[in-house]
């Protein structure tokens, strides 16, 4: 039986992709904005794509902002991905004066302008230690903001673009990734399946 998984409705995200990857690593997918359904899930995504003032105010008005902040301090599945990595964060610079969901002790910020901003396109990943589902490879990006520095306690993977940011953080099988898995080929698809899974030992190295 597939496992079922679901997507956080932000208002702000393309699901449809996400949607599709998570099929395609054998997850039976759904969206919500439940909150009681967001926080009793197996397993959880929290995509993202646009301003995260405008996903701030979505998760507070569905009542998803302390069920996301409950389940990640729980260490229970939860997988974020692009904006959603962010809204872990205090507050970005993109957004300045919106407080986000303050779960990472660090904030984010602009690329700096002597790199293309956009970030569009592929970028190489490399774990550092302690990582369990990221591996190395090359990933998929499509963003104008980022972590520069790691927070504690968190497991990190690093990429570079004007300096080295962060392209994923991992702890137990929490997994927040600045990089769209779901648009990175097949090294993408074994980090969606790994997880769907709960084996962060299984799938293919690349």
């Amino acid at each position: 039986m597939a496992t079922e998984v679901l997507v956080v409705q932000t208002g702000t995200a393309n699901t449809a992709s996400v949607l599709a990857g998570l099929n395609r690593a054998g997850a039976s997918p759904r969206l919500t904005n439940d909150p009681q359904q967001i926080y009793g899930a197996d397993r959880v995504v929290l995509p993202g794509v646009g301003a995260l003032a405008a996903a701030m105010t979505q998760l507070q008005d569905d009542g998803l902002d302390e069920v996301i902040k409950l389940r990640v301090r729980k260490n229970r599945p939860t997988l974020a991905i692009c904006l959603g990595l962010q809204l872990l964060c205090r507050q970005s610079q993109e957004s300045p004066g919106t407080e986000a969901l303050g779960l990472l002790d660090t904030e984010v910020f602009r690329f700096p302008d002597s790199v293309s901003v956009p970030q569009m396109g592929w970028n190489q990943i490399d774990p550092g230690r302690g990582c369990r589902y990221l591996r190395p490879g090359f990933a998929y990006f499509a963003n104008s903001y980022r972590l520069a520095d790691a927070p504690e306690d968190w497991n990190t993977a690093w990429s570079d673009h004007g300096g080295a940011f962060v392209a994923a953080l991992e702890k137990g099988d929490v997994v927040a990734c600045q990089f769209h898995p779901e648009l990175s080929g097949s090294w993408g698809q074994d980090l969606l399946t790994r997880w769907v899974d709960g084996r962060p030992e299984g799938g293919s190295s690349c």
